[in-house]
């Protein structure tokens, strides 16, 4: 079995008004088709948060695709690999998520200790502590609140996003967040930039860790 050591803590997240006002400036709440005052509003009844709590809006409002492209890292933007087109189709799998619009997270870990396991391995590991793997557009979330949770060998994949195939069966892809080197597809202009793309169910990756947290609620 891969290595198991703990997870190094990352910095605590903005206060939820904070985190509110950022989405507001990003124009999340737009593509949401939210008021910002609703948003505001949310984010005030929520009360300050915890430092690693996340507010997040439901992924049928402000689908991966349309929140990929507003990350930044070294003055780039984020961006969903080339063969992702169905990035969208990437449905919650083995997590329940609260049906209002605007909804929070708690006890955020990027699963750095998981760095080398596969998806097959990780996920019952998860559940047997009691810990809900994230969604890629919850992944996309803490990254715009928190730019540093993503950094060069400590990225995550978003094991909670899983596409079913129209025979049933999933499909073997599971989406991950990390930081492109500029090659092949992705283009030399776009090195350093947050990128959005798959790995394999069954493959493990040295620099990939497992983003979960300990519950959702809605408010």
């Amino acid at each position: 079995m891969p290595d198991t050591s703990s997870t190094v803590a990352s910095p605590p997240l903005p206060p939820f008004a904070t985190q509110a006002e950022r989405l507001i400036e990003l124009g999340v709440h737009r593509l949401a088709r939210i008021p910002a005052d609703d948003l505001r509003t949310f984010a005030e009844h929520a009360g300050r948060g915890d430092g690693d709590a996340l507010l997040a809006v439901h992924p049928d409002r402000a689908p991966a695709s349309a929140l990929a492209p507003l990350l930044r890292r070294a003055g780039k933007p984020g961006f969903v690999v080339t063969d992702m087109t169905d990035v969208d189709d990437f449905a919650p799998h083995t997590v329940d998520v609260p049906e209002s619009p605007l909804y929070l997270l708690n006890g955020l870990d990027r699963g750095d200790h998981m760095a080398d396991w596969s998806p097959d391995e990780a996920l019952p590991a998860l559940l047997e502590e009691d810990r809900t793997p994230l969604l890629l557009a919850e992944g996309i979330h803490w990254v715009l609140q928190q730019p540093a949770a993503l950094e060069r060998n400590h990225c995550f994949m978003t094991i909670g996003s899983r596409l079913r195939k129209a025979n049933g069966a999933l499909d073997a892809r599971t989406p991950a967040l990390w930081i492109s080197n500029g090659t092949g597809r992705d283009g030399r202009e776009r090195r350093d930039a947050p990128k959005v793309g798959w790995c394999w169910w069954g493959n493990r990756h040295t620099w990939l860790g497992f983003a979960s947290a300990t519950g959702r609620r809605s408010r």
